[in-house]
């Protein structure tokens, strides 16, 4: 259950750039400047905001639509500046508060971090330095949060372990959070370095990933022997899935993220009707990069399921 307290996060102000109404010419219609004029501007173009460092946020969208498919969306991928997981705190920090800005300038009222570098290394400082000052009607929700404090109801052992990106694992966001929901839980925790380069570039599928994936899968088990559970902490392993679990001992069971998160944002979104009340339900589904278009379009059927079409975007 996403709450509002750490992943869930009150922001402050109105999008920059908010469209106006035009002058009014007609009965009826709002003259420029109206506050109800630049109100229901707004509205009027307020997607859901979906974030990653890269394609793997569109294996979290893709379970979300499928579940909320009412709202508009916008997803962006700050692919010229992707991995986030090999770069420092401060570095995933600003990229990621850029991000936030970006999608408050498009309107959103919800902006969901589809990263888990980003949710492990950026969301809490942004929350009590930044948010406060920017916009506080506003709610940012993790993709950390809704996994840890349900992965205990998965293992029988209660050992589980982590597959995720060095900068995931550096920060200890996994272990911390679990802790707080199941004290008893024993977690186990190992940094895939390959395994977004093999995805990013397509070699997910190939031979050659077999022995990352093999020794990698390895490692984590050799941490503890009643390990039942094993979650893949990165949106974009859920392309490794096949080759996953053709190294993982029968009888372990594989989580992944988008649909633990989809269930979560349902939940979240009936507890909190006066956000539901600000997004927009167009249906519309906007794709953005930060780097080439067509190959962010040539990438991200892989992960969304289906052919995307793209613009490109600058932040910062």
């Amino acid at each position: 259950m996403i709450t509002d307290n750490q992943d869930a996060i009150t922001n402050d102000g109105l999008a920059e750039n908010i469209p106006i109404v035009p002058a009014s010419k007609k009965p009826g219609e709002l003259p420029m400047g109206d506050p109800l004029a630049s109100l229901l501007g707004e509205l009027a173009n307020a997607p859901i905001g979906i974030f990653d460092s890269g394609y793997g946020g569109l294996t979290v969208m893709k379970e979300i639509v499928k579940a909320l498919p009412q709202y508009d969306y916008v997803y962006l991928g700050d692919n010229a500046r992707a991995p986030y997981g090999t770069r420092s705190f401060d570095t995933v920090y600003r990229y990621t508060l850029e991000a936030i800005k970006w999608f408050f300038n498009q309107g959103c009222q919800l902006v969901v971090l589809a990263c888990n570098t980003a949710s492990a290394k950026a969301l809490r400082s942004i929350q009590q330095n930044d948010l406060p000052k920017l916009a506080p009607d506003r709610r940012i929700l993790g993709v950390i949060r809704p996994t840890t404090e349900v992965i205990g109801n998965f293992s029988s052992s209660f050992e589980v372990g982590i597959l995720a990106t060095p900068g995931t694992v550096s920060s200890g966001s996994y272990p911390i959070e679990i802790a707080k929901f199941f004290p008893g839980l024993k977690v186990h925790q190992h940094a895939c370095a390959m395994w977004v380069p093999l995805v990013e570039n397509n070699e997910y599928d190939k031979a050659g990933a077999d022995y990352f994936v093999e020794q990698d899968i390895k490692q984590l088990l050799e941490q503890g022997e009643n390990i039942d559970t094993v979650l893949l902490a990165c949106t974009h392993y859920p392309l490794l899935e096949k080759k996953i679990r053709q190294f993982l001992p029968q009888g372990i069971r594989l989580l992944q993220q988008g649909e633990i998160v989809a269930v979560s944002l349902v939940d979240y979104l009936k507890r909190h009707p006066e956000l539901v009340a600000r997004i927009s339900t167009g249906g519309s589904r906007r794709f953005c990069t930060t780097d080439d278009v067509t190959d962010f379009e040539r990438h991200a059927g892989m992960f969304y399921g289906q052919g995307v079409k793209a613009a490109r975007v600058e932040l910062g």
